[in-house]
């Protein structure tokens, strides 16, 4: 008695049943033929490099919109859905930024692009200064 392995169907050497089960020639399944640049940009949007290149704008303009006194207590981490998050060095720095929150909006809106920078600041205490 032959032995039977898992996945032979017994059609070896037989393409057509492959392509019929993978709708090749069957018609079941139609594909659509894609640019290279529509799928690239169909898989960075799955990516989310907007997000990512939102955070880097945000942090290059971190020290001119702060200044580099406070900016040596903290560091912008990342942006998610228009809030900025900042990492702080110590609970009074976070406090005080919070209350200048206002401040460093606007100061931001007026160093990034239009409509580039955050609405929002979100501070919590964790970040180390380098040495």
């Amino acid at each position: 008695m032959a032995e039977s392995r898992i996945g032979d169907r017994g059609d070896r050497g037989n393409r057509r049943g492959r392509e019929d089960s993978l709708g090749g020639d069957s018609g079941e399944r139609s594909r659509k033929v894609e640019g290279v640049g529509s799928v690239l940009a169909d898989a960075l949007r799955g990516m989310e490099i907007d997000r990512v290149r939102s955070a880097a704008e945000a942090g290059e303009s971190w020290l001119v919109a702060v200044g580099s006194e406070v900016a040596r207590h903290c560091r912008p981490v990342g942006v998610k859905a228009g809030v900025l998050h900042v990492e702080v060095d110590s609970s009074v720095w976070c406090q005080q930024l919070q209350l200048r929150s206002p401040e460093i909006l606007a100061s931001l809106r007026g160093v990034m692009e239009e409509g580039k920078a955050p609405t929002e600041l979100r501070f919590r205490v964790g970040y180390t200064r380098p040495a």
